[in-house]
Parts: C-alpha cells; structure tokens; sequence
C-alpha cells in the first residue's frame, strides 16, 4: 500500500498571519471524523477537504482517530447524553487531539477557544457552543482524574473496538498487546528501489548528498528518517524509486525466488488483485516476465498504468474480477501468480488508523469467504509446477494461515512451502516481543507460498 501519514499539523498559536484559521481545521476535521462514523473510509472523507486545509486537516483527523475510542469515553464520562452529531464530533475532534497534553498539536486552551469558534461558525452547532464550551472547561480542570477513568475501559485504552481486541487477543496471545500498541504509532516511508534504474547504493548515497537521512532496509528498500512528500523524493519522478512498505516488499522475491522461465518464453505471471499496482512493477522491476494485472475496477485500472509508466514498466492490465476467470481468462496457464487478496487492512492501521471504525466484526468471515473464492477460482489457472502466493494485509488468522490451512487440506496437489506467514505490525522501539523479520519497521501482513504438484 503506497500511503504515508502526512507531517504534523504545527503546534503554534492558532493562526499565525496568513495561516488558515484553527477553527476552520477543527470543523473540517470534525466533518472527516462524521463521514467515517458514517461508514465512508477516511481517504474518501479527506479527498472532500478542499485542498488549501487538506494537509493539516488529515494531520489532525489522523490522530483524531489514533484517539478517537478514548475521546468517544471522556464524552461520555463529561455528558452522559450525546449532543447532535455535529456538536458531538467537533467536542470528540478536540478531546481526542488533547488528552495526552505530551501529544498535543496546539496548547489545550487554544484547542478550546477555537473549537467555540468553530462551533458558533457552523450553523449545525451554533445552539451548542455553550455546550461545547463547558465540557471542555470541565475536561481541562478534571484532566488528569478523568483519563484515570477513561483508562478502565479497555477500548479507550487501545483504542480499537472490543471485538477486535478480542480477536487479535486470541489470535496472538503473546503479542496481543504489542501489536494494538503498534497500531497506534506513527509509519514510517519506506522506499522500493527500482533496480532497473537505480541500484539501493546509489539511490541511497543520492538522498544523503541531498541531506536526507534514510537506511537500507532488505535488498532494494530505503527507509527514511523522516516522511516527505511524495514529489519532493529524490528521483520519485524519474521512476527509480516507489513508495512501499518493507512488508509489501517480500511479495516478489517470495513468489520470484527459484522460479526457473519454461524454455523460448519469460516466466508467465497474474497479479490477481493489482491496483495501485506496486507489486505489479516490483515483478517486472526484478524479472524478465510478463505480467497480467487484474482489478475488478476500471478507475484502479487507471492508477496501475499510471503506476507503470513512471517506471517505465509495461503489463497487460484488465478490468476483470479475478473470481470469474470465463470472462478474461484465455486458457493458457500462468507459472506463477500472485493473489494480493482483499482483507480487513488489519495490518495496516497505522496508515489508515480510520479501519478499526470502519470494520465490523462480521466483516472478518465475509472476507475470509471471498479469499476462498478467489484461490478456488485462480488455482486451476496455475501450471502444474508453478507457484502461488496468497498474500493479506491482515494480522487475523482467519484471513492467514486457518485460510490456507483449510485451502491446502481441501486441495491434494497444492503443497505449502516455506514461507513468513502472519509477519506482525512492528514500529522502532516499542515491540521487542515481536519478531524482528530483519526490515525492523513494517506493517502487519500474512505470506504464504503454494507449490502446484504435477498429476
């Protein structure tokens, strides 16, 4: 997944001359986290902020929603009845960014002056500012008493619903704790060095000449000290390098490795599920082959040939859905093929810290179906002897090893070779029970490599 956690919103005075005003970042703030309680995903709610407030506003909602289980219980413990949706979102915008002082992107009392002012701005919460007003005073004089309060409840604690909690408890009993922590960090940028153009030693003394501090991480990774924006990337332009997790990284070397190309032809590849299309271009960046890149939907179709030509990459890109292959496929196996299958992204909730919101705890089977439709209607299109990676984004068993487990045990030629399995979300200095798969920082993701038996 190619997203970043934007810079921090400024902790200075609420509108120095000519910055965009507080108020206006707490309404618009307030408006995101609306949209995602609504079940509208964050990205699509920031993709509505106009573009001047854009930044600082996805700085804020970013961790608004690292906080937002906490915020959503001092509520509760300053007004036991909820005000309207929009007053409730703004006192929920500001008690989230507040609570931990140490944290807090502007002082605690411009934070609440300028949330009045938003709310007597706004003709939705105009009535309430009085309201607002008085249950933030309250929380500033009672602080410290009622976050002891708020840390009884252990989905303020973790910010992450119950359920949840209780899946990743019984799924990862040693590292439960370790892995809601970490999805509570920040991620970091990690860059993939297309090989073709740039080795990991050139692009790497490249960002340093320009003062940007940056380390190897695994064969052809760079991670930065610090995130920038994405054009601003030495050489992002001109195609060497991408923007990509150490975790996503593995998948083409996995599926890559040992792959010997039949005899007059490059090995034959699918990625089943392309878009944005990273690990569509880190296979042709690291093999002569070809690729067809699937995805159900016409406009993601648009961002992997985006993806493509500024790399300088070509692949057969369809508009297809990888489950009906009647309708795309022509009949002549693949040697290899990669299913980056749609999951819960509960590996991934540093960059998008909206999922927990947007997840229900029945999403976990309904998902887990579908990837088992997928490898039952992608295995026959493998030739016998050639290799599939089933890959998620997911720290979930169901959506991991039970998923192929119930797959290899249902399927006699498919064998399981040695492969990472559930690699856990790992942030720099806080997850020592979690294992170091040598990347060192990375997101949560599960790998598993299928090897076809000839008849």
């Amino acid at each position: 997944m190619n997203h970043r956690d934007p810079p921090q919103a400024p902790a200075a005075s609420a509108s120095p001359p000519g910055a965009i005003p507080l108020w206006r970042l707490l309404q618009a703030a307030a408006s995101c986290l609306m949209a995602v309680r609504g079940g509208r995903s964050g990205t699509a709610a920031l993709e509505q902020v106009e573009p001047a407030l854009r930044p600082a506003v996805q700085a804020l909602s970013f961790q608004v929603w690292r906080s937002l289980a906490r915020a959503d219980n001092l509520r509760r413990l300053l007004a036991q009845r909820a005000p309207p949706p929009q007053a409730d979102a703004l006192l929920c915008v500001v008690l989230a960014l507040a609570w931990d002082e140490s944290q807090a992107p502007y002082p605690s009392f411009t934070l609440v002056d300028q949330a009045v002012e938003a709310a007597k701005r706004h003709a939705a919460t105009r009535a309430q500012a009085g309201f607002i007003n008085g249950c933030l005073r309250r929380f500033l004089r009672e602080r410290d008493a009622l976050v002891a309060r708020s840390d009884q409840d252990p989905v303020a604690r973790w910010n992450h619903p119950a359920w949840w909690i209780a899946r990743v408890r019984q799924d990862h009993p040693q590292q439960w704790q370790q892995i809601l922590q970490a999805d509570r960090s920040h991620a970091p940028m990690t860059l993939r060095v297309n090989v073709r153009r740039c080795s990991q030693a050139d692009c790497l003394a490249q960002l340093q000449a320009e003062g940007i501090a940056a380390v190897a991480v695994g064969a052809s990774g760079i991670r930065l000290a610090r995130p920038m924006p994405v054009p601003r990337i030495p050489g992002f332009d001109a195609g060497r390098v991408s923007v990509q997790d150490a975790a996503a990284q593995q998948a083409a070397p996995l599926l890559l490795h040992g792959l010997v190309p039949p005899p007059g032809r490059p090995l034959r590849i699918l990625d089943a599920c392309a878009a944005p299309g990273g690990k569509t271009a880190h296979l042709l960046e690291s093999a002569d082959c070809t690729v067809t890149a699937l995805d159900v939907d016409p406009a993601r179709c648009a961002r992997i040939h985006q993806t493509l030509e500024r790399l300088g990459l070509q692949a057969d890109v369809r508009a297809a859905d990888a489950a009906q292959p009647a309708s795309w496929w022509q009949g002549e196996p693949f040697d290899a093929i990669l299913l980056d299958a749609p999951c819960t992204a509960s590996g991934i909730v540093r960059r998008h810290p909206d999922v927990p919101w947007l997840r229900r705890a029945s999403d976990v089977d309904q998902l887990a179906q579908l990837q088992a439709r997928l490898l039952a209607a992608l295995w026959p299109l493998l030739a016998p002897g050639g290799r599939m990676l089933y890959c998620t984004c997911s720290v979930f068993r169901a959506e991991g090893d039970i998923q192929i487990q119930t797959f290899v045990e249902r399927n006699t030629d498919a064998a399981l070779l040695p492969s990472p399995g559930h690699l856990l979300p790992r942030s720099a200095g806080i997850d020592a029970a979690v294992p170091d798969n040598g990347d060192g920082d990375h997101d949560g993701f599960f790998y598993a490599l299928l090897e076809k038996r000839a008849p």
